[in-house]
């Protein structure tokens, strides 16, 4: 790395390279953020294809964004660095990187993780085999399995590497059940030289020093899996950027009503299986505003990608919204999450508690995307629950939330999101006036669209 590539790698770094050299065959890294593990991933990459012949290197992450936009791209921008006599030996291309001189018998190659191809990583056999896991813990079980082959040659070296946020998984049992079996490095981003304290002090202040997400994205630790959480960590993380197809149906948006100045109003937007973009905010509004942003919203969106249903809270000021909504022509609908659940789900206090074990459900399909939206992420893995004297499941109310977590506060996000898979949680006579929400309402919640 400082005799070819001008580099200096720091004691972390070198610590894995030269684990590698020595001989390692199975490597895990586990860290937060910015520690500086795709360049290292990078320069190991490019040090084997420059060493060793013949030989195969994959190299595979959960996402394409990953994969492409920043372990691939870091390859080729080190590539460039590469003395000329070197870089000219070397064909780069979108997905592939091979000698020229012989493509088929040493090359780079990048494919993405998904469930449904889980044979990213097999078949890959030669007399050096080098198989790169950045994201690990994201990747689907069914990818390593199917990788087993490639794995076990006594010339291969598999390196999995990533912010450790799932609770099961081989790159948890390899810190775990497996430990002795693999060379393990762990990396914090606290006094790191490479991370700012700016970025350890806004991911405490955000979400709170014990909270899972700075356990994950700053001491690098697996989530703490609490019993009485109502969605895991793990869930939510791996769904903020998930590659994923949507499905062709037509939107469902989501409007939760702000009730005291200080909180926020919430319009989500859902495609099937996707956000169509982070969840819109707005402080200050009254119940004419908020209908008349959502009525503005609503015109200034193709008409193919018009919802078919606005689903709005009626509890507080949503009631005078739906109205107006209503008036307006708008496909508006009232939610009273206070009520019932459905006759379907007799285990609920009630349809609260319904729709956040329903946005669990949406999130352990696996094949979801929640647009990025970290503070709504934040805001989904807040709560938790409990049995009460009844046996049925109740939610934490948003008054004791935002007690037991001030830095998240009103969930206002979240609430907007599960709004969109109330579903048939209507009004018989569908966008009633709010005066008469406190009526017993028939429901019939069935899949979700």
């Amino acid at each position: 790395m400082r005799e070819v590539l001008g580099a200096e790698p720091d004691a972390d770094q070198t610590a894995l390279l030269q684990a590698v050299a020595r001989g390692e065959r199975r490597v895990a890294v586990r860290s937060g953020h910015g520690v500086g593990k795709t360049t290292v991933l990078a320069w190991l990459i490019i040090w084997w294809i420059c060493t060793r012949f013949p030989q195969k290197t994959v190299c595979t992450a959960p996402t394409s964004d990953q994969l492409y936009d920043a372990l691939a791209s870091e390859v080729k921008s080190w590539i460039g660095k590469l003395p000329p006599a070197l870089r000219e030996c070397l064909e780069v291309q979108t997905d592939q990187i091979f000698l020229k001189a012989a493509p088929d018998d040493s090359f780079i190659s990048f494919r993405t993780s998904r469930p449904e191809k889980p044979e990213a990583l097999a078949g890959v056999h030669s007399a050096n085999v080098l198989l790169i896991c950045d994201e690990a813990s994201g990747i689907p079980d069914a990818v390593f399995e199917s990788a087993a082959g490639s794995m076990s040659g006594h010339s291969a070296v598999t390196v999995l590497a990533g912010n450790p946020v799932r609770t099961s998984g081989l790159f948890f049992d390899v810190f775990h059940t497996l430990r002795d079996l693999w060379w393990k490095l762990h990396i914090s981003c606290v006094g790191h030289p490479r991370v700012t304290p700016d970025f350890v002090e806004d991911i405490r202040r955000r979400y709170g020093e014990r909270s899972n997400a700075y356990r994950v994205r700053v001491l690098g630790d697996f989530p703490l899996a609490d019993d009485d959480t109502v969605i895991p960590f793990e869930l939510m993380e791996s769904a903020l950027t998930r590659d994923v197809k949507p499905l062709i149906v037509r939107p469902i948006w989501g409007l939760d009503c702000a009730r005291f100045g200080s909180d926020a109003s919430a319009l989500a937007r859902r495609r099937g299986n996707v956000l169509m973009g982070p969840v819109e905010e707005k402080r200050g509004y009254d119940t004419m505003q908020l209908a008349g942003w959502v009525k503005s919203e609503y015109e200034n969106t193709l008409a193919s990608e018009r919802p078919s249903e606005i689903l709005i809270d009626v509890i507080g000021i949503g009631a005078g919204t739906l109205d107006r909504l209503v008036e307006l022509k708008l496909p508006a609908r009232g939610i009273n999450v206070a009520e019932a659940p459905t006759i379907f789900d007799e285990k609920y206090l009630n349809l609260r508690a319904e729709l956040w074990f329903k946005g669990r459900d949406w999130l352990y399909r696996r094949d979801c995307n929640l647009a990025g939206d970290e503070k709504l992420g934040a805001e989904l893995v807040a709560p938790k629950y409990r049995i009460n004297s009844n046996g049925k499941i109740q939610i934490e109310s948003k008054d004791d939330m935002k007690k037991r977590l001030p830095k998240i506060g009103s969930p206002n996000k979240a609430d907007a999101f599960l709004l969109t898979l109330a579903g048939e949680a209507i009004s018989a006579a569908g966008g009633q006036t709010g005066a008469r929400w406190n009526e017993p309402l028939r429901r019939r919640i069935r899949g979700i669209v």
